[in-house]
């Protein structure tokens, strides 16, 4: 009996490691086959307002708390290694000074993490392999700054097996994007960035729907003076695209910002929902955007 008990806990904890282990890809799978009955929430630099920006404890509690995708910056070292940094410096996020490019991963190593405030904190600068491995199977990863970097970041992608958890975007031209990023456009989820405000949003929203068939776009409109253009956009690539916008200041989303959210949430985030129908949103305040999704059932 006892022998039998044991089997059951052990089947049911492998049962339960798999599922977890399987989240990200249920996660793509939800993007890749457009579904609309959640939003999906992505911390921005890995939810700098809890722990270090682009840091390991960062992705961490996103992960802990229910984040879908953690937004994470690609940098490159002296000797080419691919590490997690928004700056091309080191003076604002370590405590380090200068050029990443002019340091080596050794050096940088040996410098220690800022948090928010600028203080000195608990832990290291992360290389990408370093990051992918604690995310794998648990967490997408929109890698920003990544179009940089496509030859030397597949090496990495494929060793630790992350790279069906990976989005990247960018605001190249459709027929550009294909030349450049053309083989590997099966392996990761690529996402198109247009500012709806520019000239040329209209004819680049046009080629990149004909020839890339994207399964996400970001949009970016700075006020709701031009509110026409994102609501004709969100007709147009319903059942076709899911829509990602971005409420980490007001003139990415027509004032429907992170800040707005604290004053009332049906003004910031819902607006973006149910007017714009955004279906993925990257904020500041990841915590605060999951809480008003499960009021409305819009999240786990």
């Amino acid at each position: 009996m006892k022998r039998a008990f044991l089997f059951i806990l052990c089947f049911l904890s492998l049962a339960l490691g798999a599922e977890a282990q399987n989240r990200a890809e249920v996660l793509r799978n939800k993007i890749i086959k457009g579904d609309t009955t959640s939003v999906i929430v992505v911390a921005h630099r890995g939810d700098w307002r809890y722990a270090p920006e682009n840091s390991l404890q960062a992705i961490e509690h996103s992960i802990k708390v229910g984040v879908d995708v953690v937004e994470l910056d690609l940098q490159l070292t002296k000797d080419s290694v691919l590490i997690i940094m928004h700056d091309g410096k080191l003076d604002r996020t370590t405590s380090g000074k200068g050029l990443v490019k002019d340091h080596t991963l050794a050096e940088i190593k040996q410098f220690r993490l800022k948090n928010g405030c600028g203080i000195r904190a608990v832990g290291q600068v992360p290389t990408l392999e370093e990051a992918l491995l604690l995310a794998k199977g648990k967490v997408l990863i929109n890698l920003d700054k990544a179009d940089r970097y496509f030859d030397l970041l597949m090496p990495v992608l494929e060793k630790t097996g992350t790279a069906s958890q990976i989005i990247m975007k960018g605001q190249k031209p459709a027929k550009e994007v294909l030349k450049l990023y053309g083989k590997y456009l099966d392996k990761v989820i690529y996402m198109p960035v247009v500012n709806l405000d520019k000239p040329d949003a209209k004819q680049k929203m046009e080629d990149y729907m004909k020839q890339l068939k994207p399964v996400a776009y970001e949009l970016c409109y700075p006020s709701d003076d031009m509110i026409a253009f994102p609501l004709q956009i969100k007709k147009d690539l319903k059942g076709k695209a899911l829509i990602w916008y971005n409420t980490l200041w007001d003139t990415l989303c027509g004032g429907h910002d992170d800040d707005k959210s604290l004053e009332d949430c049906d003004a910031s985030f819902g607006f973006l929902i149910d007017t714009l129908g955004a279906r993925i949103i990257q904020t500041d305040r990841a915590e605060h955007l999951l809480k008003y999704l499960r009021s409305r059932g819009l999240h786990e």
